[in-house]
């Protein structure tokens, strides 16, 4: 069993900045895939960023430049580092991560509960 864990929403101004974390905990074997999708009220979850096999990073379009995604594998974290914040990026911010654990043979896909982030003068 696993567990991820999202924190450092909050209430910024335009063009502010936020950074975002997120932790996976439990008996991990392997993490992969793990990233950031945020819905907006009203909108679908979408992608944000994220690392896939191979370290590759995946950004959508809407936050290429912006933000920046980065990890420690060692505490099993990932950031996301939020600057030039638009109204627009206000959403829920969600945590995702493909884990295997000592207890299971399969990959689970988890998803944490989610962290608020408004962009409002």
């Amino acid at each position: 069993q696993a567990h991820v864990a999202e924190s450092g929403g909050g209430l910024v101004e335009p063009g502010g900045s936020l950074r975002l974390s997120c932790t996976a905990s439990g008996n991990i074997l392997s993490i992969y895939n793990m990233g950031w999708y945020r819905q907006a009220p009203g909108k679908q979850r979408e992608l944000v960023a994220r690392f896939i096999r191979g370290g590759i990073t995946n950004y959508a379009n809407s936050v290429k430049g912006r933000f920046t995604i980065s990890r420690d594998n060692a505490k099993n974290t990932v950031y996301l580092q939020m600057n030039s914040l638009k109204p627009e990026d206000t959403a829920v911010y969600y945590c995702n991560a493909d884990i295997r654990t000592s207890d299971r043979v399969t990959t689970i896909n988890y998803w944490g509960q989610g962290t608020q982030v408004i962009v409002s003068s």
